[in-house]
Order: C-alpha cells, then structure tokens, then sequence
C-alpha cells in the first residue's frame, strides 16, 4: 500500500481515538511537504477542526502525537498551524521501493475486457501533399494520448482519418497531367507524396501566373486592380479544369477515378514510410471518399426529422441558434458536402464498426468551433457519445521565419526533419565522444534514437494547448530539459548496473529494512513512487506533457544524487544495494513514461 494511503487510514484512525468521530475522505488531505520545512508529507488539519474543536496547533500536535507513538509509520513530526509536517519512517521507504521493484509495469494499470472503449483519432492527412512539420506534431501527441490513455486502463483504437477527395485534391491531379510527362515514384526517385506535393505547388504556381496575366488586362480594359484580380481568379481555366475533374470524380468517371487511385497509392506508400520513422500507427483507417457519402445521409435523414432545414437555394443548414451559435451548411446548393458532413459520415461508420464509450480528436486549435459544433450535431442525430465527444486541441508549431505553406512549399518536410534530427544527433554524440567502441551500425541506431527522441521529446514537453516555437538545435543537448539529457541518464545507469553484474554483485529480492537513508534517497523513492499518480493525471487531465516533465525532474535528481554519492564504490553493502535497487528502479521508470511518449531508451550511449 502507498505510504499516503497508509497514512490517511492512521489519520483517521486517530480522528476516531482522539476525538470519537469519523473522517471521511474529503477531510484527510495529505500534500508534500513544502521545502522551507522538515517532512515528505502533510495533512491538513483545517478539515478535522469542526470534529476537535480545537485551534488549528493544538489539532496537528495532537494527531501527530498519537501518530507517532501508535504507527512505525513517522519518525518526528512538526505542527505549523493547521499543517502536520511528518517525516516518515526510513524502513517504509525501503518498503515502498521494494514494492515497486516487485512490479514490472509500475504506474501502468492494464484494460480488461470489460474496460472503456477511447477511440482516438489523429494524422487526417491530405493525399496532396508530404506530412509536414504541424502534422509531425499531431502524430506524436495522438500516439502518446492514446498510451497514457491505455495506461490507466482504458481500451484504446488508434484511428485516422485520410482526406482523398476535394479540389485540393484535383488541383495535384491536374497539375500531375499536364506536367508531369508521366512521372512515377521510380522514375523519379522521390517519395510518392512529395512526388504530388511538387505537383500541388506546381498547380499554385501556374495558377497564380495565369490570375495575374488576366488582371493584368483586365486592368487595361478598365478595371479597378482588386476587381480584376476577383475576375481573374473565376476565370481562369486552370481552376475551372480542376472543378470540372472533381466533378467527374463525384460523378464516378473511370478514368478520373483511376488517375485518382493511382496518385492516392503513391501518397500512401509514402505516408507509410513517414509513419513507420515517427513510431506511430492506427488501428483502422477511414478515408474521406467513404464517409462523405454516409454523411450525406445522415444529413438527410436529420432533414426528414426536422433536425435540419433546407433554403431556396437547395442548401441543407442546422440551425443552431438555440445554443447560442449560428447557423451551420451542411450540404452545398449543388449537393457537394463540407467537412461538417464528412465528420459526421465518420462517426456514422465509427459507431458501427466499434462500441465506442468515448470519442477523442486530436485537433488542432483553429478547428475549435467546429467541433464544438459537431458535438452539437451528433447529438441531436443520436449518437451517444456526440455530447461528450473530446477536443483534443493544440497550438500550432511555430518557426523562427513564421508560419508555414504548403501551396508555396514553405513547410517544413517531415521526412526532411526526422532525417535532419538523425544526423544531428550523430553529429553531437559524434563531438561528445560517446561512441567509443561501437560498431556502425551500432552507432547509426543510437543516432536515430537520441535523433528521434530529442524530436518527440522537444515536441511533447510543451503544454499541448499552447503554440510552441520549434528549435532543433535547442532539442539536441545532453544538459537542460531535453530527450537526449533523460536518454544519457538512463543508458548510464544501465552502465552501472552491467558493471555491478560484472563484478558479481546481486540484487537482492528484498532490501533490508534497517538500512540508513539519506534525505536525497528519501526523496528519490518518493518521486519514483509519484509515477502512477502523475500517470493517472495525465490521462485524467489527457496531458502527456505531465509525463515528459516528469521524467525530466525525475532523471535531474537522480543526477543530483549521482553526483554525490557512491554506487559501485560504496563499501558499506546494504547501501550499496540500495542505491543499485533504485537506480533500477528510476531507470524503469523513466523506460515506462518515455514510452508512453513513444521515446526509445538506448542501452548504451
């Protein structure tokens, strides 16, 4: 049992002795002690003042007094006020780590069967163009939601939703027709979505050189410059071609339709390959050229119920100035639909496919109202978990030159990032002198480990609701809250602990209770055991920034700790075992939350 749970039956325990009444739960607060005082923990007296009818000292003396001399939990006490300052027993320090020695899975609370279903949706690419910096973002923190979500329990699917069809869509197709001389993934070399994201910003770039060639004459006729470039951009035919391929694509043109699944295949292979880098993947995958079409029929059947209301023009809206917000398009004059009736064709098929009990997206922040709007929809349209659907919503990742555009191909290339982040971690464990007896290959795979993990660690730290400044540079640094400063934590206390085996140094199963701690001990152990709690908020809170910073001032005071005490040279051997049992035990758990972040642990570094 926890030492806070111990000590909240022994508070209450001594409520009932001192005072012949019952506390409940709500009136025993215990919280770390504050550094200005000696303790690890303290209860809170104010609560139990109604039960003593005692001033708030003479209350937290009393109690500890009674603590001290009826438990082994407290070694002293101090009463401030209404706080009762205790200092815990060191033979219950050693018996919290090894209790959390004994459990391999420490902090993780494993679904059943009968545990909730979280469908967690992340990616939603567009098969017009490579992932890209923002959507780098997106991956990681859907994957690591949807583990701290799994660690407390739940039963997760991990879902995408791919966005194949639209006039983006067409736009790349045009371009890849009239340009493109038949060129391939392998003619070309290139990916195959960066294959089509050259084509999307091809289209761009002739489509705005033929808008400004129209304004340019209709200037000459007359018109005012911002009325003839309005007039440039309904004429040009450029744009009209690409409409008149969505067009034929809705209407099933087989030729259309094959042109559109080759190109979305080339996309996909490519996108695998980005996905495959980064450690993510999805359970199911929907694509949008399935849902819209069963949007449109809930959406006609949310008119048949009055749910919804057609206009002259043949457009199809939700009113829903009931709830204080407008009125929502949800089907074009011409029958085309938007993205309100894509997502709700989604859900259709989500609901279906799954029991889902509750449903998260991992959205960025610009998409706020619409999925409040959403929420609204669905649960007029009877979906059970429309009310209470998630809105994951993040910032957006900034850069130093400002925000990024794919038409104009000013992103930042995913693929181009993970590869950049690779060599510069090769490059710095390279300078350190980290390497030292590694093989290539060796070396190559630290590389992408300490790489990549610098990358999702920069990325992940940070608040999710806050829009963020990307610094790589900053993110590779073995010194400072980054990801290769906790991965060189923990490869060197797996150091320590090949070279305690080496030496024929065997830990125990059981530490002795009589061993003398230091205070830094005492709170190491502390802090370990803080990780199923910091777990259980995150996925509460769905915040897997609180793991990552966890980690961080986990791994910074061990290296306090490191710094000041011997390990392996310790002569006295129950310290010495001790100190083995938790450093393995940091490094567990700092295995653990890292990898609830999709960060890999080197060995060796």
């Amino acid at each position: 049992m926890k030492i806070e749970n111990q000590l909240a039956a022994a508070a209450a325990a001594a409520v009932k002795a001192l005072y012949g009444h019952e506390a409940d739960a709500s009136q025993l607060t215990l919280q770390k002690t504050k550094k200005e005082f000696e303790g690890h923990l303290t209860l809170v007296v104010f609560p139990l003042l109604r039960i003593s009818k005692k001033k708030p000292q003479d209350t937290a003396a009393e109690l500890g007094e009674w603590l001290s001399q009826n438990t082994t939990l407290i070694a002293s006490y101090n009463a401030v006020g209404g706080f009762l300052n205790l200092v815990i027993a060191p033979a219950c320090w050693v018996e919290l780590l090894d209790s959390i020695n004994a459990d391999p899975n420490y902090g993780i609370t494993a679904p059943t069967e009968k545990s909730p279903l979280v469908m967690i949706e992340y990616s939603s690419p567009n098969t017009n163009k490579p992932l890209h910096l923002g959507h780098v973002r997106n991956n990681l923190l859907g994957w690591a939601l949807a583990n701290v979500v799994e660690a407390n329990g739940n039963r997760v699917v991990k879902t995408n939703i791919v966005n194949d069809r639209g006039i983006h869509i067409c736009k790349s197709m045009l371009a890849w027709v009239k340009y493109g001389n038949g060129e391939t993934p392998q003619s070309s070399g290139k990916k195959g979505d960066h294959l089509i994201g050259d084509y999307y910003v091809a289209f761009d770039k002739h489509y705005r050189a033929e808008v400004a060639e129209l304004a340019a004459r209709y200037v000459q006729e007359g018109l005012d410059p911002e009325a003839a470039e309005a007039k440039a951009k309904q004429d040009s035919p450029l744009m009209r071609e690409a409409h008149e391929m969505l067009v034929k694509w809705e209407q099933g043109d087989p030729e259309v339709r094959a042109l559109w699944r080759k190109m979305n295949e080339w996309v996909y292979a490519g996108f695998d390959e980005t996905y495959k880098a980064l450690g993510v993947r999805f359970d199911k995958i929907y694509y949008e050229s399935d849902t819209y079409l069963e949007g449109k029929e809930k959406v006609d059947e949310g008119l048949q119920k009055g749910i919804f209301f057609r206009k002259e023009d043949g457009s199809v809206w939700a009113d829903l100035t009931a709830e204080g917000l407008d009125e929502k398009l949800l089907l074009r004059a011409d029958g085309t639909s938007v993205y309100m009736t894509q997502d709700i064709g989604t859900a259709k098929l989500r609901f279906r496919d799954f029991p889902i009990d509750k449903m998260i997206y991992v959205v960025g922040n610009e998409q706020n109202y619409h999925f409040q709007v959403l929420s609204i929809l669905l649960d007029k349209l009877g979906f059970e978990w429309g009310k209470s659907l998630v809105h994951f919503s993040y910032g957006m990742v900034e850069l130093p030159n400002g925000k990024m555009k794919s038409r104009e191909g000013t992103v930042v290339d995913a693929d181009d990032l993970i590869a950049g982040m690779i060599a510069q971690a090769r490059q710095t464990v390279d300078e350190a002198g980290k390497f030292s007896d590694m093989t290539e290959e060796e070396k190559n795979e630290v590389a992408r480990i300490v790489g990549m993990g610098a990358l999702k660690y920069f990325l992940l730290k940070v608040d999710a609701r806050k829009n963020m400044l990307f610094n790589p540079e900053e993110s590779i640094d073995f010194n400072g809250n980054t990801g290769p400063f906790i991965q060189y934590t923990y490869a060197r206390i797996r150091s320590i602990l090949r070279k305690a085996a080496d030496a024929g140094i065997r830990l125990p199963e059981q530490l002795p209770a009589d061993v003398e701690l230091s205070v830094k001990e005492e709170e190491i152990v502390q802090h370990v055991a803080d990780f199923a709690a910091v777990v259980r908020q995150a996925g509460t809170d769905y915040q897997p920034a609180a793991v990552a910073n966890y980690c961080y001032e986990l791994v910074k005071e061990y290296n306090q700790f490191y710094h000041d005490f011997s390990i392996l040279r310790e002569p006295d051997t129950k310290k010495q075992a001790f100190r083995l049992v938790l450093s393995l035990n940091v490094a567990k758990v700092v295995r653990i939350g890292m990898g609830l972040l999709g960060i890999e642990m080197p060995e060796r570094m």
